[in-house]
């Protein structure tokens, strides 16, 4: 994609995993100046997600029963964005125990935890939104600045005694470095007008994704912090691949 011809007629949609691989993957092939961002769309926050019979209530309660026992978590792989923040999170800001089980795709994890084979689920929002709205599994956490629409009534970690902790997939364009302003600068305006239609705001919402339209400029400062943010994460666990 890096290589590609910079003429706006080929462009990368891709998702956070880009700004973690940044730090985390050593052979990428590519540098973050090779690709700049064209729009950001959406984007969606992790949640964990525990078994209704689980004794905890609550994110704060959970974290507070790990405290006396090591417990386990599922996720769709190593290496995936919900696995990194949840790793960032048990690990620097909570400070528990815990064993990781990695899974093929989110789809076994959360049958992992449907049927209480693991004590918790750390997934991106859309695939546990159906699960959580049933009751088929409680949600105790989202890893946002604010509660998601899609289950209003999950407490954001801020609220549950952990502030500034965000993880979370956006969705986003990207184009070749030298592509001309011009170009990208039209790009951004009529992907960003689409986002902005009512229809497009209600099917993004009801799948646990909140809009994220930005201009040129705020979609390069985005990036960058992202890169930063993700590359903070990544080095605090220690990962690469």
């Amino acid at each position: 994609m890096a290589g590609a011809a910079p003429d706006g007629y080929t462009l990368l949609v891709t998702t956070s995993g880009l700004a973690a691989n940044m730090t985390a993957s050593k052979n990428r092939g590519f540098e973050q100046g090779d690709l700049r961002p064209v729009a950001f769309v959406a984007i969606s926050p992790d949640v964990i997600a525990i078994h209704p019979s689980n004794p905890a209530k609550d994110l704060k309660e959970f974290i507070a029963n790990a405290k006396e026992k090591s417990f386990t978590y599922g996720s769709a792989g190593v290496g995936t964005g919900p696995q990194i923040g949840a790793e960032y999170f048990f690990k620097e800001v909570a400070k528990v125990k815990y064993v990781h089980v990695p899974f093929q795709g989110g789809a076994p994890a959360i049958t992992a935890t449907l049927g209480n084979h693991v004590d918790a689920l750390v997934l991106t929002l859309p695939p546990s939104t159906p699960h959580i709205r049933s009751g088929a599994l409680r949600g105790i956490g989202v890893a946002s600045d604010k509660r998601n629409s899609a289950i209003p009534d999950v407490p954001t970690y801020g609220e549950m005694g952990y502030p500034n902790v965000f993880s979370g997939s956006w969705v986003a364009f990207f184009a070749p470095a030298k592509t001309p302003d011009a170009v990208i600068e039209k790009l951004t305006t009529e992907i960003n007008a689409v986002m902005k239609d009512p229809d497009s705001l209600d099917k993004i919402a009801k799948a646990g994704f909140d809009p994220l339209v930005k201009s040129v400029v705020e979609a390069n400062a985005y990036y960058k912090s992202e890169v930063d943010d993700w590359g903070k994460m990544v080095r605090a666990i220690g990962f690469s691949n």
